[in-house]
């Protein structure tokens, strides 16, 4: 015989938290800052993302966020937004977004542990998705 005796549902497991999609060096940070107050307009960050193109087949992209969409991925890190485009995500997780200034250019740099290979002019990536455990 069955016991007919209602049970009490068993509680939901907590959701994991989310990885942080990207992460900023200090230079990169003061550099949001700079570009935040040099900028025509207010804006609320910066944009990130990839597009296909170059001879490695994408490159990254960056441009001043004026407003956040619903879809952006918000990264908060050291003062600043980092808005990611929800296509870039599973392509950038994990990235550290540093700044570097040199005698001839200055710009950002992705580490980025999902890259494959990178052309000879360092201006295009081949990205896989990064592999999610669990």
């Amino acid at each position: 015989m069955t016991d007919m005796t209602p049970s009490t549902p068993a509680a939901k497991p907590k959701p994991r938290p989310r990885p942080q999609v990207m992460r900023l060096t200090d230079a990169a940070a003061d550099r949001v800052k700079e570009l935040a107050a040099r900028a025509d307009s207010e804006i609320v960050g910066l944009r990130v993302g990839i597009k296909n193109g170059g001879c490695a087949g994408q490159s990254y992209t960056v441009e001043y966020a004026h407003d956040i969409k619903p879809t952006d991925e918000v990264v908060e890190d050291k003062g600043v937004k980092i808005l990611v485009d929800p296509k870039a995500v599973l392509y950038l997780l994990g990235t550290e977004m540093d700044y570097k200034a040199e005698k001839m250019q200055a710009q950002f740099v992705f580490n980025n542990p999902n890259q494959v290979s990178a052309c000879g002019c360092g201006e295009s990536v081949q990205l896989a998705p990064a592999k999610i455990d669990g």
